[in-house]
């Protein structure tokens, strides 16, 4: 058991993404990858995961929890050093669990001035001793796969499952996107959750890949392909919150026609405004609340003479909004040549509405999203780019509901 208190606290991050500093020199082909990497940031990591211990070691939460992709691309030295940056928490427990970037991924690499070069790959078997601390505290493991279950407290039971896809051996293929549960790791899930039924234990599921599509247009690769296989177990025990990332964007969306279970997906820890979640169990509730970290406390001297650690959140929505909108601008400039302003208002217009919708800011007035509908920038961008009129529709909530809080009662 984590912890023995009724009233218990543990946090939620997902997607670090860390790729270790001995990794890389900073050279010419790690600053081409930092470019190409979709927003996330490559070169700080390191600090900004170890100020996130520090800031664990003085709020004390029972267990820090994260969802998956722990490395940039499965290299097992970033694997080690995660761990490694961890290991001074004595008071809270970290629990792990896999993502589609950690087991077996061909794209492992260390970045040596021009070049890339192979790097060592996490097998199964490396994961588990990597992470030894976190398996030390399971109640059952799944010998299918890398699942496995915590009793959180006296009240509350915690799944830790593996929805990858990844082979028995080193590879040099790209990671698979999309995920599932396999036939053996279902039924031993349902063995976990009967378990808890019978000693009157609530449980929490946790996971890469998504229960439920956060996005209309955009779900294929990221909810679980048999997602309707868990979607009956939680149905059957009644499942009521479920946490997973995967898709870099905060978003809650509550029960879902016979599943009685919300899904909380954490943004990128690593791109965006560092969200993480607070949950607070208690005896007749769950409350969840999303934050964002700020680092600056937990800076040393040294680092906080830099600059871009010092204003980190400004930082990462540049990085964010650059890499949104590079792509669309260098096109629409082609085609609007003589409208260099159009063009820059239409980047700025689309890497904004992805940017809010990411870190779960996407709710509006009715009558303010009528406004940016009327723009010249928006209908030229949905004419010319017919195919993110659905997507861009889905990116902002005119209704009450909420992406960043939510209470979970029983």
């Amino acid at each position: 058991m984590i912890t023995d208190k009724l009233n218990a606290e543990f946090w939620v991050i997902s997607d670090p993404h860390l790729i270790a500093d001995s990794m890389h020199d900073n050279g010419q082909a790690f600053s081409r990858m930092q470019k190409t990497s979709q927003g996330k940031d490559l070169y700080y990591q390191e600090t900004v995961l170890s100020s996130f211990m520090k800031m664990a070691q003085e709020k004390k939460p029972a267990a820090i929890i994260v969802t998956g992709d722990i490395t940039f691309n499965g290299e097992r030295v970033s694997a080690e050093r995660f761990r490694d940056i961890f290991r001074p928490l004595k008071d809270t427990k970290l629990l792990i669990l896999p993502g589609n970037h950690d087991i077996y991924d061909g794209w492992s690499r260390e970045f040596r001035g021009k070049k890339q070069f192979y790097a060592g790959q996490i097998s199964p078997m490396f994961w588990k001793a990597i992470f030894d601390k976190s398996y030390g505290h399971c109640e059952s493991e799944d010998r299918s796969s890398l699942a496995y279950s915590v009793q959180f407290n006296p009240q509350y039971f915690l799944l830790m499952l593996d929805s990858n896809y990844y082979g028995s051996e080193e590879t040099t293929e790209a990671p698979h996107t999309r995920g599932g549960i396999g036939k053996k790791q279902l039924k031993w899930i349902e063995e976990q959750l009967r378990w808890a039924e019978q000693n009157h234990l609530r449980p929490i599921v946790f996971m890469h890949h998504n229960l439920y599509a956060h996005n209309p247009a955009v779900n294929r690769g990221y909810v679980l392909d048999n997602a309707h296989d868990l979607r009956k177990l939680c149905a059957r025990y009644n499942v009521k919150l479920i946490f997973s990332g995967h898709i870099h964007a905060q978003n809650i969306l509550g029960p879902q026609g016979t599943t009685p279970t919300t899904e909380i997906v954490t943004s990128s820890f690593c791109s965006n405004d560092q969200g993480y979640g607070v949950v607070r169990v208690h005896p007749k509730h769950v409350t969840y609340i999303r934050k964002t970290f700020n680092m600056n406390p937990y800076l040393t001297d040294k680092e906080k003479q830099n600059y871009t650690l010092t204003h980190f959140h400004d930082y990462l929505e540049k990085l964010q909004l650059g890499s949104i909108a590079a792509d669309l601008v260098q096109n629409d400039l082609r085609k609007n040549h003589n409208d260099i302003d159009l063009v820059r208002k239409m980047g700025n217009l689309f890497a904004r509405m992805n940017y809010n919708f990411y870190t779960g800011h996407n709710h509006m007035k009715a009558g303010e999203l009528a406004k940016i509908h009327a723009t010249e920038a928006y209908k030229t961008l949905i004419k010319q780019h017919p195919e993110y009129r659905l997507y861009l529709k889905t990116l902002y909530d005119t209704t009450d509901h909420s992406n960043l809080r939510v209470k979970i009662r029983y």
